[in-house]
């Protein structure tokens, strides 16, 4: 069924989004599986930015990958689905990188460093993670639930919100969907 409603390109309604505006997230009918199609009604995330779990000190924007397709992985090394997901999560990411898409990740509610750390490497994730204990990142996208993880964030090219999966992945879920992003048009009447 799901293979279905991401080849048609599932809409979510006109209460989901206001196009042309910034994205406001709405679960409608309480659904965790939530496509914003067509392209043109999808709303822009905000600029999102904190400090690299791997690489304290450093910055992580999401304006670092401008004309990207973002996918945001929103996790904990408490969660057990999260370490469920990891290893789809990373045969995607491996399977896309080179077709214009990045991942990165969101630790929260993780106050010792240490055992994000060891999430990654332990379960070799090789993209960038923010490290926000307190889901500060997640304030970019208002109304969303804080409290769901794991969470997965697919972005268009143009950082606007082309679906979100409120539950873990498997890469038979997400392939198809990074996918079909990655080939949409990076402006209007443009080409990939």
């Amino acid at each position: 069924m799901f293979a279905a409603l991401a080849v048609t390109g599932c809409g979510t309604g006109s209460d989901a989004v206001v196009p042309g505006s910034t994205f406001e997230f709405v679960a409608p009918g309480g659904q965790t599986r939530i496509f914003y199609d067509p392209p043109e009604q999808r709303g822009e995330l905000p600029e999102i930015s904190g400090e690299s779990l791997t690489e304290p000190g450093r910055r992580l924007s999401l304006s670092d990958y401008a004309g990207k397709v973002v996918v945001l992985n929103i996790w904990g090394s408490w969660c057990g689905p999260c370490r469920g997901e990891a290893d789809d999560l990373e045969r995607v990411f491996a399977r896309t990188r080179d077709s214009g898409v990045q991942f990165l990740g969101v630790n929260v509610r993780d106050e010792m460093r240490g055992a994000a750390e060891d999430f990654v490497r332990n379960l070799n994730v090789g993209y960038p993670s923010f490290y926000d204990p307190p889901g500060r990142t997640l304030l970019a996208l208002r109304g969303f639930p804080r409290n769901v993880v794991p969470s997965t964030i697919v972005l268009d090219r143009q950082h606007r919100v082309a679906a979100i999966f409120l539950t873990a992945l498997l890469d038979t879920h997400l392939q198809p969907v990074v996918d079909r992003v990655a080939v949409e048009p990076s402006v209007p009447g443009g080409l990939p």
